[in-house]
């Protein structure tokens, strides 16, 4: 662990604030911060309790824990609003449900004429102990948004309202997707909560991620 690296990883989730804007909140020079950074020396304790502060996290974190440990595999941390849009969403529940929900919803956007179809996706929640621990199931579900005047036939279409979402880019989410997708989600985690930003799942899709090579995940936040 590193209080070092744990202070840039930090500084990089609070909206990438530089040396200079960090050592002036704490009333301290800019190579002080630097020299923090690189574990040649560490804070007083009125600093360290000022950093836990500003950061929203605990001397443990600080000084205990190993923070970022997967920085590489993101980019693009931010807030963004997501404009209004119409849906559709097939769900399954199996050992790989992934595959099936997405070619379900594609087949729709075949069948309605869309060429380019927007997919997202999103665990499933409503799956029995006994799916998950016996038979090793879980649960997904695939929706494809729709673009301005296509509504396919037999289907449920639904409607979000513009809404505000913490998201976090993953160039190559399938390069170790069991790790480095459930990682994007606590990273986002991490991030509203230093950022003092909380979730929500009123009315909007609590959490979901974007479907293809590269993967956007966003989480809804007040």
């Amino acid at each position: 662990m590193s209080f070092g690296k744990n202070l840039q990883h930090l500084r990089r989730m609070r909206g990438e604030i530089t040396q200079e804007a960090l050592a002036e909140k704490l009333k301290v020079s800019r190579q002080t911060v630097s020299k923090w950074e690189l574990d040649e020396s560490t804070p007083e304790m009125d600093k360290a309790i000022e950093l836990c502060g500003l950061f929203n996290c605990s001397l443990d974190n600080l000084f205990r824990e190993e923070m970022g440990g997967y920085d590489d595999a993101y980019t693009d941390l931010r807030v963004e609003t997501v404009p209004g849009f119409r849906y559709v969403r097939h769900a399954v529940i199996s050992s790989e449900p992934e595959e099936d929900a997405v070619n379900r919803v594609l087949k729709i956007a075949r069948e309605s004429g869309v060429e380019h179809p927007r997919v997202i996706g999103w665990n499933f929640p409503y799956v029995s102990q006994e799916q998950i621990h016996v038979y090793r199931m879980h649960g997904y579900v695939a929706a494809l948004i729709l673009p301005e005047g296509v509504t396919p036939k037999g289907v449920e279409i639904l409607e979000q309202k513009a809404h505000k979402y913490a998201a976090i880019h993953i160039p190559e989410p399938f390069k170790n997707p069991f790790v480095i997708i459930p990682n994007a989600y606590k990273t986002l985690a991490e991030y509203m909560r230093i950022n003092g930003l909380e979730n929500t799942d009123k009315d909007v899709i609590p959490c979901f991620e974007t479907d293809g090579d590269s993967m956007d995940v966003y989480i809804a936040c007040v």
